[in-house]
């Protein structure tokens, strides 16, 4: 009878050192739903942006520049994600929203496909071996799609939402578009004689730091979660939405290079759960915020996992 209690733990042991980013975010998951009190407190005085700018920026010392030279040959396939992430994300979302009852958490679920792409995609497409300059240039392309399309998008769906984009503009400048410029710059910087021992240096710390980022943020968020039985329908739209977005993600690299279907599949499928909680609370107030906790800690955990699993497979080219 022990044994037959040992062998799944063990077993279960193996995989996840296997896969040791989704080890690492699953330990942070429970931390943060332990231990509420101070990381709660982290999370109220800017804990969230302070992790993200820390992920992007580490994440930009990882991205190649020979890689943003191929930005141009990669434009079809980021524009079509950018497009995917502005009209069928934000459609889907408003479907599965529809298995809640009417109310706060109805919206936050209905935003959650408005969001652009999770800064943490960036990262976890690095971790895959992916094209991390495509998983940037959609970064970049779908957050500016949503701060010129999310307030007449919520009009059309909901009808009762006030939206205004100056705040999430500045926002976004200053989480995402200012540490990404400045590390990769900083990338670019580093000396042609001294780049190789420099860039596989930089390359290590950029990434363990990019992962440890990762799981503070799970911790911040898990934090953050009351979970309740009203509960079980948003978790359940959530996880269809999740889903269903990972379906359409892999559909659009069907025909890529594998770097790139990976930066396609995990950007298309990783809404970024802060910037939805900010669309949610100046559209709804801040109860519509409650379920996209949620979202940010089974996005986040999909993401990890996924990335472990694609730089495990083995490579048929």
């Amino acid at each position: 009878m022990i044994a037959s209690v040992i062998a799944p733990l063990t077993a279960a042991r193996k995989q996840l050192a296997a896969y040791p980013e989704l080890a690492a975010v699953l330990a942070a998951a429970v931390i943060g739903l332990c231990v509420r009190r101070p990381l709660s407190w982290l999370a109220a005085h800017d804990g969230i942006n302070v992790l993200l700018v820390i992920l992007v920026f580490a994440t930009a010392v990882t991205i190649d520049p020979q890689a943003l030279r191929r930005l141009a040959a990669a434009w079809r396939h980021i524009l079509a994600a950018v497009l995917t992430g502005i009209t069928v994300l934000p459609a889907l979302s408003w479907a599965v929203a529809h298995l809640v009852p009417a109310g706060p958490l109805r919206d936050g679920v209905l935003v959650t496909g408005l969001a652009p792409c999770e800064i943490a995609s960036v990262a976890t497409t690095a971790l895959a071996a992916g094209e991390a300059a495509v998983a940037a240039g959609v970064l970049i392309g779908s957050t500016l799609a949503c701060v010129i399309l999310a307030g007449p998008i919520l009009t059309l769906e909901a009808g009762h939402a006030a939206f205004s984009p100056a705040g999430v503009i500045e926002n976004l400048a200053v989480i995402v578009a200012l540490p990404l410029a400045v590390g990769i710059a900083l990338r670019s910087w580093v000396p042609g004689t001294a780049r190789a021992l420099a860039t596989a240096r930089a390359e290590t710390v950029a990434s363990r730091t990019a992962l440890a980022a990762v799981a503070a943020l799970i911790a911040l968020v898990a934090a953050e979660i009351q979970l309740t039985a009203g509960y079980a329908a948003v978790a359940g739209a959530l996880i269809l939405f999740l889903a269903a977005s990972a379906v359409i993600g892999r559909l659009l690299g069907v025909r890529s290079a594998r770097p790139t279907a990976s930066a396609l599949l995990l950007t298309t499928s990783m809404r970024d759960f802060a910037i939805a909680a900010a669309l949610a609370t100046a559209a709804f107030g801040p109860q519509a915020a409650a379920p996209l906790g949620l979202y940010g800690i089974a996005v986040l955990i999909w993401g990890t996992a996924c990335a472990g699993f694609l730089r495990n497979r083995p490579d048929p080219g």
